[in-house]
């Protein structure tokens, strides 16, 4: 069987698409599968020119919004750079982005296209401040499900928080399959220790929708308490300025190491103690499962697919977001407690190896790509 994986970007940046997709390549073995990755180089701009029109809405209804132009623009451009790349047929086409699925099915209509979304574009948009819930570009970017549900012939997804959040813009949700992301345990070297300073770390792009402002501001609060640390946040992005500001406003930049951006924090993250990010929404939190395996505590805040990762208690301590307070009680707890740390650090492995192996993920969309396999002509 041969399988396209159709990726946005090449997967360079840490988590999600990038932490599973490469890992594929060896699980998809000859001479049964056959597995090529697909994606859009980045340097690829404003070379598309074909109109391009849905089935299920009037895009042009949005089209003098700059973010909608973008979008509509990226798309020309995946089309133009598949027409060049992709000249070969496929007995599957598994698309990681709404664009990839789109195009895909519309140069492929009789291949069978199966679509993951991984993320909410515009719920990231509005919680990075980009955009307004209920504007012109949110209307225009969630109309794009129920489209890609009018095409692609199945719809996956990545937690039951983010099937019932897509539930909203699409006709048949119970159709939706969820098959969270997996990781291969190779990749992840745990190393047993005990820091006599407890090592937080986390490890994301650096927007507001993460809550860093947060995480500095229970950082500070633990400080206050007379705690010591040190946090160590991998990572870069648009606002680093504010928060090394913010940091240093709060007193606790000495405590606070910057690093930007890291190609495997996995390597990185096992000499910490203590892994945690206050997102404002995740759709899974690939993270999270990243961090399990690396034998680290994990808290996080009860919100979508890091709410399905954690049983709060159990495996590692969920929190409110937005609520600094309740972060540093959380954080105060797991430091305070190397023996607690150690079984939430453990029942977090346990529950990461066996509800995220690749080896699960993959046996599951093997069954997945079985389906539509196609009978030999007669």
């Amino acid at each position: 069987m041969k399988l396209l994986q159709a990726l946005f970007f090449p997967p360079e940046q840490p988590g999600g698409v990038s932490s599973m997709i490469p890992f594929f390549q060896e699980r998809f073995q000859k001479p049964n599968w056959e597995m090529e990755i697909f994606s859009l180089p980045r340097r690829i701009r404003n070379k598309g020119q074909e109109q391009i029109e849905f089935a299920t809405f009037d895009w042009h209804l949005y089209e003098e919004n700059a973010t909608v132009q973008k979008y509509i623009q990226t798309i020309r451009d995946y089309l133009w750079w598949s027409k060049m790349r992709l000249n070969q047929t496929y007995d599957v086409i598994h698309a990681h982005h709404p664009i990839a699925g789109w195009v895909l099915k519309q140069l492929f209509p009789n291949t069978p296209v199966v679509m993951t979304i991984h993320s909410s574009y515009e719920r990231e948009l509005i919680l990075n401040g980009k955009i307004e819930e209920g504007g012109v570009e949110h209307r225009f970017l969630t109309s794009l499900y129920r489209e890609l549900e009018h095409h692609v012939d199945q719809i996956l997804t990545v937690s039951n928080s983010f099937k019932q959040f897509l539930s909203t813009y699409m006709d048949h949700p119970e159709r939706i399959i969820v098959i969270p992301n997996g990781y291969d345990e190779r990749r992840f070297k745990p190393i047993s220790h005990e820091n006599e300073v407890p090592q937080l770390i986390t490890v994301c792009r650096l927007v507001p929708a993460k809550g860093l402002d947060i995480l500095l501001k229970a950082c500070a609060e633990l400080k206050a308490r007379n705690l010591t640390y040190v946090l160590h946040i991998i990572g870069d992005g648009p606002i680093r300025p504010e928060l090394e500001e913010l940091a240093e406003k709060l007193g606790i930049y000495d405590e606070t190491i910057f690093y930007g951006y890291m190609l495997h924090p996995e390597q990185f993250m096992p000499f910490s103690d203590i892994f945690v990010l206050p997102s404002r929404a995740e759709a899974f939190g690939s993270v999270f499962a990243e961090a399990a395996l690396c034998w680290l505590a994990l808290v996080g805040t009860d919100v979508g697919g890091i709410a399905e990762q954690i049983d709060d208690g159990v495996n590692g301590l969920l929190v409110p977001p937005d609520d600094p307070m309740a972060l540093a009680d959380a954080l105060e707890k797991v430091m305070s407690d190397p023996t607690y740390r150690y079984q939430l650090s453990r029942a977090g492995w346990e529950k990461a190896k066996k509800s995220y192996s690749l080896s699960r993920v993959v046996n599951q969309l093997k069954k997945i790509y079985l389906q539509y396999k196609r009978k030999p002509s007669v």
